[in-house]
């Protein structure tokens, strides 16, 4: 089976063990602690040790999401904004230099030194209204299309921030790790 190899870099990684953005965004996203560890634990099957989505089986298929830290610099240039926090996504890792649309339905691997990480990609994490409540006016409707990829954890390991390798079986496009993929709609 053929592989490609992308450096990449792991920005951020975020672990919360509850939700902030629940109800309705007037009413403020709630005070939850939230961290964002230069290490976090992935255990197959489960998720990000310390996670809310850890073990929870509604959310097994999906308990890592990966975000494009380009689609977010994009995004803050198409609406004017200045930058924007990658953490206020609540995307649990955050990578420079990677295309993820097209890793939905097959496994990757994500390297840095020793250690790694191989996940699924199962779905594309859409955006939700409190985008615009807690980023900016206007990036809930900009995200769609590149809100990132969520992905089952197939393998345990650790992931850490700092420089990787992505190991895809697709061969991706760097330079469009920003871009928005959007669907065709049906006639």
């Amino acid at each position: 089976m053929t592989t490609f190899e992308y450096p990449v870099e792991i920005e951020h990684l975020l672990v919360s063990p509850e939700h902030a953005y629940f109800g309705r965004p007037r009413d403020g996203a709630a005070d939850v602690p939230t961290s964002a560890p230069d290490t976090v634990e992935v255990v197959a099957g489960k998720g990000l040790v310390g996670d809310r989505f850890f073990g929870k089986a509604a959310h097994m298929d999906a308990a890592v999401t990966l975000f494009a830290a380009e689609a977010l610099e994009e995004i803050a240039r198409e609406l004017g904004t200045g930058p924007l926090d990658p953490v206020l996504t609540r995307r649990n890792v955050v990578l420079r230099g990677a295309e993820l649309a097209p890793l939905v339905g097959h496994e990757l691997t994500l390297r840095a030194g020793s250690d790694s990480v191989t996940l699924r990609g199962g779905r594309p994490a859409h955006p939700c209204a409190w985008m615009d409540r807690m980023l900016a006016p206007g990036v809930h409707a900009a995200m769609r299309g590149r809100g990132g990829v969520r992905c089952m954890p197939l393998t345990d390991g650790l992931l850490r921030r700092g420089p990787a390798v992505l190991v895809s079986p697709v061969e991706l496009d760097p330079g469009r790790a920003g871009a928005a993929v959007r669907r065709p709609r049906l006639p």
